[in-house]
């Protein structure tokens, strides 16, 4: 892979990746600033697309069309929604989703699919990464809506539902992306909160940690692929 996008929905999402990235260039393009530049040999561009499934989906869309990424890494916190999984333990996406939309309305219309599988690559990549460090990580599924999740019953019927490992706003928009584009796809997320009553007070708390941690992940993810 030559030329990677990496895309985060808060701008401290992204401090991390750009400390350790170094100098580089800003290129604005369909409303958003895109940052370029080369690292171990590759192109690397990321951006930070703004809260929520439609500000994801353009984000990619545009990262895809003006600068021609062979893959996107989603980069992020995300709420736990299982309870093996813990506060700074990493969810890597096997496969994405929204839980705020009946999947009907994907799987029997355009685009014909509901359910976005990520690449095998960049989940062996990411796994490889976590063992090396000692990081607890979890191979599995995350749901996406267009609403911050601190309600333990709204949480409670998410997982009723979909039985996910990880929530959050974003995932499942940039997979749909990578799916019509056929570009190779991942989010790996670090949990900042358990996505029920404490969630607002447990994010605030390790929203900062969560992000550096996976940044780090990120990086190191680059310099192998």
């Amino acid at each position: 892979m030559k030329t990677i996008g990496i895309i985060g929905a808060m701008p401290s999402e992204l401090v991390g990746i750009s400390e350790l990235l170094g100098s580089a260039e800003k290129i604005k393009k369909s409303g958003f600033e895109f940052t370029v530049c080369n690292y171990c040999d590759k192109k690397i561009v990321y951006a930070c697309c703004g809260i929520a499934k439609v500000n994801a989906a353009l984000c990619s869309q545009a990262m895809i069309f003006n600068f021609g990424v062979e893959a996107i890494i989603n980069t992020g916190v995300a709420g736990g929604m299982n309870p093996d999984v813990k506060v700074c333990d990493i969810v890597i996406s096997n496969e994405v989703l929204p839980h705020d939309l009946d999947l009907h309305f994907l799987n029997d219309y355009p685009p014909y699919c509901g359910i976005f599988k990520s690449d095998k690559k960049l989940i062996d990549t990411a796994v490889e990464i976590c063992n090396e460090n000692d990081i607890n990580c979890f191979v599995q599924r995350i749901v996406s809506g267009e609403a911050f999740i601190s309600d333990s019953a709204v949480k409670q019927d998410i997982v009723n539902r979909l039985n996910p490992y990880a929530v959050d706003m974003e995932s499942s928009a940039i997979g749909h992306s990578c799916y019509l584009n056929e570009i190779p796809f991942v989010s790996v997320r670090c949990i900042s909160d358990n996505a029920d009553d404490e969630g607002a007070m447990s994010f605030d708390e390790f929203e900062k940690i969560a992000a550096d941690r996976v940044a780090k992940i990120v990086v190191k993810m680059l310099e192998r692929l």
